[in-house]
């Protein structure tokens, strides 16, 4: 998980930066503009993805806490 997280897109990102650098050109540049922001999409994309996972378990808390009320009457916790 950490290789698709944090290694997969600094790679891609890191592959447009160099064949910017490397070739100097405007289409090398325009190329590995496209190749950071390919790199940044995929990290943002697991961030929003691990935020919704995160969302997901506070529901499910959420929901093991009325359960719990509906059973006993009392909230967790108090």
């Amino acid at each position: 998980m950490f290789f698709v997280r944090y290694v997969l897109p600094g790679l891609i990102i890191l592959s447009g930066l160099l064949l910017g650098l490397l070739d100097g050109r405007d289409v090398a540049w325009e190329a590995g503009a496209l190749l950071m922001s390919a790199g940044f999409s995929v990290y943002l994309l697991n961030f929003l993805f691990r935020l919704g996972v995160r969302g997901d378990r506070a529901r499910d808390r959420e929901e093991a806490a009325r359960e719990h009320f509906d059973r006993t009457g009392r909230w967790p916790g108090e």
